[in-house]
């Protein structure tokens, strides 16, 4: 009974304020459709009064347009910051190839600032490849016999020496480097002057052998080539002697072997063979036998002895 009768209460009040609710808004409507002076003024203090009132009703809808904004900024930053990402690894990428480029271009300056006997020209070689093997030290070059490359040229890089032509192809050469465990290169020690052999033993700093007076050689002399042999032009520059942890004497290569990429191909002149090793001793001239006089052949003393007594 109690339930019917709450809702016999609820229901009528119901009506009445939705029958409100309508009055008033058709009241709002009627009162915003009225072109008049008077209407105009009452409806400008009304906004006045209500409007600023509503700024809690308008604040959700605030905050929904500025998260939407934000969410674009934050879109058009992300888009940016990927965009910058790219550039960037656009712009290593090229810093690698500028830092390759300028190695490239301080490898041929040490090429052209090299001194060399103006009797020596030169083929320069890109070096290819390499060995790869530790029993090994040798190289590849994209120069042959087609470019007029011999069997037996010594090789440079900027600074020194790096070996010998051993192998040849019609584009390709093989250079075996002063550092293999075949390779014996007759030096001279500077300013002792002293003679010895460089031996490749497969590292970075070959011994010195045969020295004539080890006592004459200290470390920091410059070792050359000394053109004993020739194989490798006299003079060409190959390292410093060093003492080595054994207290061998050992040089200290001047040639970058790390970075070998361009190498200068020595043209060596023909050296003149020597066919017959008696004639530098005494040149050949013909063997002539005493000749003695006959019986009946008169002698110049008896012809002169003759024209006195006459």
């Amino acid at each position: 009974m109690a339930k019917d009768t709450s809702d016999d209460f609820i229901r009528p009040l119901r009506r009445l304020l939705s029958a409100l609710l309508v009055f008033v808004l058709f009241g709002i409507f009627v009162l915003w459709r009225i072109d008049s002076p008077r209407v105009e003024r009452i409806r400008a203090q009304m906004v006045d009064r209500i409007v600023p009132s509503f700024e809690w009703a308008l604040l959700p809808v605030t905050k929904t347009v500025d998260m939407v904004e934000n969410f674009q900024s934050y879109s058009r930053i992300y888009e940016q910051n990927q965009e910058l990402r790219r550039e960037l690894r656009q712009m290593q990428a090229w810093k690698e190839a500028a830092l390759q480029l300028e190695q490239k271009n301080a490898k041929l300056l040490d090429l052209n600032n090299v001194q060399l006997d103006p009797k020596y020209t030169y083929i320069t070689g890109v070096v290819m490849a390499d060995s790869g093997s530790p029993f090994r030290q040798s190289v590849l070059l994209n120069v042959g016999s087609r470019d007029g490359i011999v069997d037996g040229w010594a090789t440079m890089d900027g600074i020194g020496l790096v070996g010998r032509i051993s192998g040849l192809g019609a584009n390709t050469a093989r250079v075996v480097l002063l550092t293999d465990s075949n390779s014996r290169l007759p030096v001279t020690i500077q300013p002792s002057g002293q003679r010895a052999i460089l031996s490749g033993n497969n590292t970075a700093r070959p011994p010195l052998e045969f020295i004539e007076s080890p006592e004459l050689v200290r470390p920091g002399d410059r070792v050359v080539s000394s053109g004993d042999g020739g194989i490798f032009p006299p003079g060409l520059l190959i390292g410093q002697v060093a003492l080595g942890p054994d207290r061998r004497l050992r040089v200290v290569l001047a040639a970058d072997y790390e970075r070998l990429d361009y190498l200068r191909v020595l043209r060596s002149l023909k050296g003149e063979r020597i066919v017959d090793p008696g004639s530098l001793i005494l040149p050949n001239a013909p063997i002539t036998s005493p000749v003695t006089p006959d019986a009946g052949t008169p002698t110049e003393a008896e012809t002169a002895a003759e024209g006195t007594d006459d």
